[in-house]
């Protein structure tokens, strides 16, 4: 079996997207999601749930709602954020020039030997250490 793929923040996000203009990537997270060869972290939880239920998002969610997905999401492998993940990140960020939070997102995916990362936020085929980033909005 192959290791699975790591699933960016963007790809939970426009699962639940009400955004006319965002139909076809609504529609490709859900497709995404439905698979079952994913997994996620807890930064990525977090980050979902923040901008899921921020006020001034269309079609925000309750807390009820963001919470009973991410109790769903849990369904996949998760990544904690360790020390081990935090070291990892640093160590990306010094070497790839990313943000720290996107060099998290590699570390978490690297420490599950996840070797591609679903992300509209990084460069679309660029190898992080053997994670590469797949966009699947394109």
């Amino acid at each position: 079996m192959s290791a699975p793929r790591f699933v960016d923040t963007n790809v939970l996000l426009y699962a639940v997207s009400t955004a006319e203009d965002e139909e076809a990537k609504r529609e490709t997270a859900r497709r995404i999601l439905r698979d079952g060869d994913l997994a996620l972290s807890t930064q990525v939880l977090q980050e979902f749930y923040v901008q899921a239920t921020r006020p001034s998002r269309d079609g925000a969610l309750t807390h009820e709602q963001a919470g009973g997905l991410i109790e769903s999401f849990t369904r996949f492998p998760l990544q904690e954020t360790t020390l081990g993940v935090v070291l990892g990140a640093l160590d990306v960020r010094r070497r790839h020039g990313v943000s720290y939070w996107d060099a998290a997102i590699i570390a978490a995916a690297s420490a599950l030997g996840c070797s591609t990362l679903l992300s509209e936020d990084l460069a679309d085929g660029r190898d992080y250490d053997g994670v590469v980033v797949v966009n699947p909005f394109r």
